[in-house]
């Protein structure tokens, strides 16, 4: 114990240094224009300053330059910032070995030393979740939708017709998390308390853990992963519970193959179908499931708590919704086809991820080598490119009244001839940007937007909902660039009266 202490505190003396290094040495991004501080200890203030008011500094930059690039300075260095069509398209089209995703991922998250080396240099489950998850979304609603109405009725626990008053973001989680893994690992791992548990708190482990790590050179990396960071408990935490489960299932791909009579059909199924080597072991499968909670469990329930925070503010906007619940329903039943059709739900949850959003900007890159853009922007290799993300949402020029949060914006887009599938949730596009656009827009977004849609559809049906008071809608919080449901707020639900 006293050993781990002492280099504990021999690496935490060293993170100063690099902060401030990394951001005052010269280099050929001198050129592009800063927004916010600058100088030699003002880019260190003003990544300070990034961490609290990053949507404000994006907006500024993006209204002053016009579609040009430029710069920020974040907490330990500095971000290039581009915008319009021409620019985004052209980050779009940008080769992998030339504007890499997945090093860009990496560096902020250091994933080789957090989520680990073959989650990076091995992404297999994203095709699985790309292809198999998507493709099988119809045969598994019922699982989705028995989930819903269980984790619902299990967590907010209501009697009769009162009135419950009840924390929106914890409840929100507990039923995302329930409801994605019975299709990530099934029952009944999927209602395990520390299941739950481990897999909400690991986006936070992960998190936190790039967060430590990039406070020191790379070659510490491994060192401050394992004396600084709660990420390898976690991993082992999360083998003892898919442990027996991963060698039982191993036990029947050894004897009968990959099919077999009630064989499950979830992702770790998938993923144990392809694997290969060392993938194989319990280790990595484990790595892989917690990997897939990360990126599922938080996005999709700050999405869902956002529009939850707008509903609540606005009850006017649950009876035309409700409307075409039954309505849809009444022909369709409770099924894949039937979310597809509810138009009005899908423009509720868009909606609100084009005005609040997860974040300030969307597909960022890594340059793996200098690159020029059309402009004669120079990016040299190790720089960081986003997107304004943000900034394009709320563009007046790109959408009418920008700043207002109207409900059915996007089902009255489809009503258009020839804009029905444009303006779905799902549809990523240059001016829509939540799930990111191009080859590496998120692949479980098809997922996602069908839990929500069904989570919502649920609500209005099943619950009336409202905020104690009627007062206003809660306000985001916002850390760097990432924006979050307000963690304290709560929504007041009652059973409806049928």
């Amino acid at each position: 114990m006293e050993n781990t202490s002492l280099v504990t505190y021999g690496l935490a003396g060293l993170a100063g240094l690099v902060v401030v290094s990394k951001l005052t040495q010269k280099s050929a991004l001198d050129v592009i224009p800063t927004v916010g501080s600058s100088g030699l200890f003002g880019s260190y203030l003003g990544g300070l300053k990034f961490m609290t008011n990053a949507s404000e500094i994006v907006r500024e930059g993006y209204a002053r330059y016009k579609g040009k690039p430029f710069k920020v300075a974040v907490l330990y260095r500095w971000q290039v910032i581009v915008s319009g069509p021409k620019l985004l398209e052209e980050l779009r089209k940008s080769p992998d070995d030339e504007l890499s995703f997945l090093e860009a991922t990496n560096d902020s998250l250091k994933v080789e030393y957090t989520l680990g080396h073959d989650i990076h240099h091995n992404p297999y489950h994203i095709p699985i979740i790309r292809s198999q998850l998507t493709r099988n979304l119809a045969a598994l609603f019922p699982d989705i939708r028995d989930e819903i109405v269980t984790a619902f009725e299990e967590t907010l626990q209501l009697k009769d017709n009162e009135w419950k008053n009840v924390p929106a973001l914890d409840a929100v989680m507990q039923i995302v998390c329930r409801t994605s893994n019975r299709i990530f690992v099934g029952l009944p791992l999927c209602r395990d308390p520390d299941w739950r548990a481990l897999n909400i708190q690991f986006t936070m482990d992960v998190v936190k853990g790039g967060a430590i790590i990039n406070l020191f050179p790379t070659f510490m990396a491994p060192l401050v992963a394992q004396y600084m960071t709660t990420v390898p408990a976690s991993i082992r935490r999360g083998m003892k519970h898919l442990r027996p489960i991963i060698e039982e299932r191993q036990r029947y791909l050894d004897e009968y193959g990959k099919e077999w009579a009630d064989k499950p059909n979830d992702l770790l199924a998938w993923l144990m179908d392809d694997a290969e080597g060392r993938e194989r072991s319990v280790r990595n499968l484990t790595q892989r499931i917690l990997t897939v909670n990360f990126a599922a469990i938080h996005t999709s329930s700050n999405s869902f708590t956002q529009a939850l925070y707008w509903l609540a503010a606005n009850p006017q906007y649950i009876q035309p919704l409700r409307e075409e619940v039954e309505a849809i329903v009444a022909k369709e039943g409770w099924s894949k086809g039937a979310m597809v059709k509810m138009r009005k739900v899908d423009s509720f949850l868009k909606e609100t991820q084009r005005i609040d959003g997860i974040g300030c900007l969307s597909m960022g890159r890594k340059a793996l080598k200098d690159f020029t853009f059309s402009d004669g922007t120079f990016v040299p290799k190790g720089t960081i490119v986003s997107v304004a993300s943000y900034a394009t949402h709320h563009d007046d020029t790109v959408y009418e009244n920008a700043d207002v949060f109207e409900p059915f914006r996007f089902a009255d887009l489809r009503e258009e001839e020839g804009e029905a599938v444009k303006h779905q949730m799902v549809s990523t596009n240059l001016e829509y940007l939540p799930f990111g656009h191009g080859r590496h827009a998120c692949p479980g977004r098809f997922f996602a937007a069908n839990e929500l849609k069904a989570m919502l559809a649920h609500i209005v049906v099943a619950y009336d909902v409202k905020l104690e008071g009627d007062g206003p809608r809660p306000s985001n919080l916002n850390f760097g660039s990432a924006f979050g449901a307000n963690p304290k707020a709560k929504v007041m639900f009652r059973r409806r009266k049928i």
